[in-house]
């Protein structure tokens, strides 16, 4: 029954118009920042981290431009409980051109993308214009409720979701079939003792093995992909195609030229990135040596 009424009245605030969720988030984005502070010395000390040539100002400008796109994204997401296609047709524009990286070739596909806004609209975009299955490794909500009607939401264009708590279970089905695989490559490893270690932005960090390792054993194609916001309530998606044959890299290269990849694209849109994600959660440990791809900026 408690469900049941939370979900009454989600469906009936995913009502308003996206004009009234706009304002909405301007308030509430103004509230998150200065009242609440949600992981606000976080958000600042990744900027200071990414930014050091950056003043104090601008940086904080940088944060309050993120907490705006983080309550947007959040508000829309709401949205999508309610919406048609359509919006989603007028909130997601997708350059036709860029299938050309899918296409042309009978091996499977692998995504690394990373934590930018807002990836609820881009997947449903996505998986529509998709004649491949599209498959997308994602985290389990802890709430049941949530969890299901998250689901709902996101496998509703046809995207198959796989847990990253149990993927190599989830996965068995498609093994044999073609697929495009699409996840979030700078995920924060659970184990930093099984990570690779690589400077990001000059700061020692672990990057999960697990992307990198599956393109080279089942041999995909591997494409980098970012997906950002045009204006307000307008998202886009580019790709780049990397390999067609991961492993022929050295072991380590791949998730080198991610992290390049990855780090161009937060300074060009630097608001657009999930800053109250704790990339830098885990220090580092000279046990960890024998995992290291390359010099490390200990000082």
């Amino acid at each position: 029954m408690k469900n049941r009424l939370v979900y009454i009245l989600l469906y009936g605030f995913s009502l308003i118009p996206l004009k009234g969720l706009y304002f909405i988030s301007d308030v509430l984005a103004f509230v998150v920042y200065h009242w609440i502070g949600y992981r606000k010395k976080v958000v600042l000390s990744n900027l200071a981290i990414v930014f050091p040539e950056k003043s104090a100002k601008e940086r904080t400008a940088i944060a309050k431009a993120f907490y705006r796109n983080f309550t947007d994204a959040m508000l829309e997401s709401i949205k999508l409980i309610s919406a048609d296609n359509a919006l989603i047709d007028r909130m997601f524009v997708f350059d036709p051109a860029l299938m050309k990286v899918f296409e042309g070739t009978e091996k499977n596909i692998q995504i690394h993308a990373l934590h930018n806004f807002n990836w609820e609209i881009v997947n449903l975009g996505i998986s529509k214009a998709l004649k491949q299955p599209f498959l997308g490794v994602y985290q389990p909500i802890i709430n049941p409720f949530f969890e299901d009607l998250f689901k709902k939401i996101r496998t509703r264009n046809g995207t198959i979701l796989i847990p990253a708590n149990d993927f190599k279970n989830n996965f068995i089905p498609h093994q044999g079939k073609q697929y495009i695989l699409a996840l979030v490559a700078d995920q924060n490893p659970g184990n930093p003792a099984k990570a690779w270690w690589l400077n990001f932005f000059g700061k020692p960090a672990p990057f999960v093995m697990g992307p990198e390792k599956a393109a080279r054993t089942r041999d995909t194609v591997v494409v980098f992909g970012t997906f950002y916001k045009i204006k307000r309530g307008l998202y886009t998606f580019s790709a780049q195609r990397i390999t067609d044959d991961p492993a022929s890299l050295e072991p380590g290269a791949l998730t080198k030229l991610y992290i390049k990849y990855l780090e161009d694209r937060i300074r060009e849109r630097p608001d657009n990135y999930l800053w109250s994600h704790r990339r830098w959660k885990h220090p580092f440990k000279p046990e960890y040596k024998d995992l290291v791809l390359e010099e490390l900026n200990l000082s």
